[in-house]
């Protein structure tokens, strides 16, 4: 009797199959993309009960098996929440193609052409915390700049993940865009075996805790996108509008606290803590902030003492570290010694003073008189993210699809050789731009 049975591929043939429907997904015209994406925006809308039952599972299994509160936050994928990604991947698909644009065209000598092109990077691995509208952004992003997606969610996101590859590849089976070139892993194990797919994968983008995106960067010869903290600050100067600062300190700490651009310190002129410090702490109580404070805060309001180790801290939750410095260049300090080169903000009425702030302070957003949660991809324009950077290299921020594309030289010529460009009678380049 033969077996029925299908036999489960190995990583190494999921990763080829991928690679090789990215291959095919990045000679696919702008048109043929764009339909690929609203076909997942459709089959998403058509199929949220499921995809929010599936949710509701893995949010039942994880309240049993203890999950921190911030965590179940980016776990729970309301149909509210839902609605807003779907919107994204439609954003997405109005955005300019990334691929193809002619960066550099430029004749080198007569008949000798030089083209430098955008193209596709291949094949991202993503690998994520629980948060199932993460994979949608991604798909639809990896798709749009033409690239193929291997996806490893964290385990309390299975169902949910599962469930969203499932439509995401039936909605791509209606195009020319093969459902392939998106991916699912779902046990741990397989997270070492695809950081060592170098031959496969182009880019991997961690999205976690500190610890695991120093292990993936010191476990893969794969390029690493990321960013492994996201201790945000917000420093409220003498010459703040107290009315805007507490506005937008209630909104940077509690409009979404598992954030990793939500605030985790509050940094204070000393000239004005005196009137701000008690408001501010009373607004945030009645929100349920817990604040720890250094000494000089404790000397105005009753307050939980502060330790070294709360400016190193990223609480995810809804605590808050206050600081009272003594000058600008001060807060400056504190952030560049304790930040996470993420998000700062300043609020002042001194343009002079937040100048020097956003000049000085070093990180990928820094932000005058508004709240550091506007530090998203989805807010800044790009439809959505597949995450943020933090290196100095570029890309830097919210990564959307500039930073999923890279370019390759193209040189067309009429026999030419170098060594007409060599020795005593060598001819010159004209390197005329056209």
């Amino acid at each position: 009797m033969v077996s029925t049975q299908k036999k489960a591929l190995s990583l190494v043939e999921i990763a080829q199959k991928t690679r090789e429907a990215a291959c095919q997904l990045s000679i696919l015209s702008s048109e043929d993309r764009d339909q690929a994406i609203e076909a997942i925006a459709e089959v998403l809308e058509t199929a949220t009960p499921q995809i929010i039952e599936a949710n509701q599972t893995d949010c039942k299994l994880a309240t049993a098996d203890g999950i921190s509160t911030s965590l179940y936050n980016r776990l729970k994928l309301s149909e509210t929440k839902l609605k807003a990604t779907i919107i994204g991947v439609k954003d997405v698909k109005k955005l300019s193609d990334p691929v193809g644009n002619l960066q550099i065209h430029r004749e080198l000598d007569d008949g000798l052409i030089l083209k430098r092109v955008t193209c596709p990077l291949g094949v991202l691995g993503v690998i994520f915390e629980a948060r199932p509208e993460a994979l949608i952004q991604i798909t639809s992003l990896a798709i749009k700049s033409g690239n193929g997606v291997i996806l490893k969610p964290g385990k309390e996101a299975i169902n949910s993940c599962q469930t969203l590859v499932k439509f995401i590849r039936e909605g791509l089976k209606k195009t020319k865009v093969n459902p392939d070139v998106v991916q699912l892993l779902t046990t741990r194990e397989e997270i070492g075996q695809l950081l060592k797919l170098d031959n496969y994968v182009d880019l991997i983008i961690p999205r976690g805790s500190n610890s695991f995106v120093r292990y993936v960067q010191q476990n893969t010869h794969i390029p690493v996108l990321g960013h492994a903290d996201g201790i945000c600050h917000l420093y409220i100067d003498q010459k703040a509008d107290l009315e805007k600062a507490i506005a937008i300190t209630l909104d940077a700490k509690t409009q979404y606290p598992a954030a990793c651009n939500s605030i985790e310190t509050l940094l204070i002129h000393q000239n004005i803590a005196p009137i701000f410090l008690p408001e501010i702490a009373q607004v945030l109580s009645n929100n349920q902030v817990e604040l720890r404070g250094d000494e000089p805060s404790q000397k105005i309001i009753d307050i939980v003492p502060a330790t070294e180790e709360d400016w190193k801290t990223e609480y995810s939750d809804l605590m808050l570290s206050v600081k009272i410095v003594a000058s600008l260049e001060e807060a400056i300090t504190h952030i560049n010694t304790y930040g996470s080169k993420h998000t700062d903000a300043i609020v002042t009425e001194d343009n002079i003073a937040a100048n020097l702030f956003q000049n000085k302070v070093d990180a990928a957003g820094v932000f005058h008189n508004c709240s550091t949660r506007f530090a998203d991809g989805f807010r800044y324009g790009f439809g959505a993210e597949v995450g943020i950077s933090t290196q100095k290299m570029p890309p830097r921020g919210p990564v959307g699809l500039e930073g999923l594309v890279t370019y390759k030289y193209q040189v067309t010529g009429n026999g030419h050789i170098a060594a007409t460009y060599s020795g005593e009678n060598a001819k010159t380049f004209s390197h005329k731009d056209l």
